[in-house]
């Protein structure tokens, strides 16, 4: 015989069987499974009971057995009874440890004091409130099919119908709905790319020569080689994408606000990218990662927009909002669409439909466009602060836009720069980290700093561990 129950809130399961089976009457083998679920901490402390009633109804045993083996275990100190409060397991139920078992110490793991890993926003920014009262909107409003597996591999519409709006008016970006994939993150998006590219026989794809390993990682893990773009101060020179022949079939850029160096691609390069998708059949992988963050203008609209044909364009809420949220957004051309579809039924779904209920609420309630306002000033001001503070010092880059700067080093002095962080508590990434392994560019070196990273209490003493760090 087993049972469990479901009419408080809490389950427990359990099996008399082998107690009858064995000799013992019911309820002893109910007493017996109650006292050991109390003694092993299945039933924790303070946790209430089901009334007798209920409970021998759920076991499809009599009343008066449930009632005796409570009854018993008030006795013996394992259960209590009060009127009003029901039978809850005693405070004093602790569970046992076993007979000469030793308590084992693990030594605390503790990461540095402060940090400035960019590629993070301020987490303390999340805005809890209208993210609580969007869902509640959201949840309240949902149709009935939102709660089901889902049906439409690009994810919900009515995100994807939100994201079309917002895209179009504050990026650019031609955005129609049903063109819109909603993926768990750029890394998701790019894992799926990876797979259609492979599939259509592409070999190599062009990465911009400082970028993110991981990605050049995901892309290799696709069987697809990467081959590095010059970057200088006016982004990934583009141009030279028209001697690297036919093995090449995509691009991955950053032309917003390149990643790391902080450059953005100017409209001659934009049109170079663009000019070669067109002539060779390629691809434009545009990564939009932290676009709505400019300081010193107006943003710099998506490089999608110059031929929304030849370009895939990938945004997501990890900067403007949170990375936990694992949400992103592909705006895919009508020619690869129904392939990129098929890789992902074939490889996973998306985040949840609830989630991406309550990011199309605060979207369309205009609570999206205040929070990155808000923060945008939050950010301008550290970046302001982060200026200031290493003036006269180090030259500063890359700090027009986004949440990181990079500060230029004397050559040779990049590693001494990062062991004098690390003697600080001072996590910090040097430039090198991101330097293809195939790039032909001199080395250049430099800190890359993600002032962003930090809690607004925390930005002070972080910034003066940087200043501290420096010669």
């Amino acid at each position: 015989m087993t049972g469990s129950w479901a009419t408080l809130g809490a389950d427990l399961h359990l099996d008399l069987s082998a107690a009858v089976r064995g000799g013992r009457g019911l309820r002893a083998a109910l007493t017996e499974e109650l006292r050991e679920a109390a003694r092993s901490g299945r039933l924790a402390p303070g946790t209430r009971l089901p009334s007798s009633r209920s409970f021998a109804a759920d076991l499809g045993i009599a009343r008066n057995t449930v009632a005796e083996a409570y009854g018993e275990l008030v006795a013996e100190g394992w259960l209590t009874a009060r009127q009003g409060s029901g039978t809850r397991v005693a405070e004093r139920a602790r569970p046992r440890r076993p007979a000469g078992a030793a308590r084992v110490r693990h030594p605390a793991r503790r990461g540095p004091s402060y940090s400035l890993i960019p590629g993070s926003p301020d987490l303390g920014g999340f805005p809890r409130a209208g993210w609580l009262a969007a869902a509640r909107r959201a949840v309240t409003d949902a149709p009935n099919d939102a709660f089901g597996y889902g049906l439409d591999v690009r994810g919900r519409a009515e995100l994807r119908e939100a994201l079309a709006g917002y895209l179009a008016r504050a990026r650019g970006v031609y955005a129609d709905p049903d063109r819109i994939v909603l993926c768990s993150g750029f890394s998701h998006g790019l894992r799926l790319l990876g797979a259609v590219l492979r599939a259509r026989r592409v070999r190599e794809v062009a990465v911009e020569g400082y970028s993110l390993d991981i990605h050049r990682d995901l892309l290799a893990g696709a069987g697809l080689r990467t081959r590095p773009l010059w970057v200088d101060g006016a982004g990934a020179r583009t141009p030279d994408l028209a001697g690297f022949g036919p093995r090449t079939g995509a691009v991955l850029l950053t032309p917003a606000h390149q990643f790391p160096t902080g450059a953005a691609l100017t409209p001659e390069r934009r049109a170079a990218a663009v000019d070669w998708a067109r002539t060779s059949g390629g691809i434009i992988l545009e990564d939009d990662y932290d676009g709505e963050f400019r300081y010193d203008r107006q943003s710099v609209g998506a490089l999608q927009g110059l031929d929304p044909d030849r370009v895939v364009y990938l945004g997501t809420a990890s900067k403007s909002l949170a990375p936990g949220l694992r949400m992103g957004w592909m705006v895919v051309p009508p020619d690869l669409l129904e392939e990129v579809l098929e890789a992902k039924g074939r490889i996973d779904w998306s985040s949840s439909a609830l989630d991406q209920l309550t990011l199309a609420e605060f979207i369309t309630s205009g609570a999206y466009d205040r929070h990155v306002r808000g923060m945008r000033l939050r950010y301008r001001r550290r970046r302001d602060a982060l200026v200031a503070a290493v003036a006269g010092r180090v030259p500063v880059s890359g700090v027009a836009a986004g949440l990181h700067a990079v500060l230029d080093l004397p050559p040779g002095t990049e590693r001494a720069l990062l062991r004098s962080a690390a003697w600080q508590d001072l996590a910090l990434e040097g430039l090198g980290t991101y330097r293809h392994p195939d790039s032909a560019m001199p080395p250049r070196e430099a800190l890359v700093v993600g002032y962003g990273t930090p809690s607004d209490s925390a930005f002070a003493p972080t910034l003066a561990a940087l200043v501290a760090s420096l010669p």
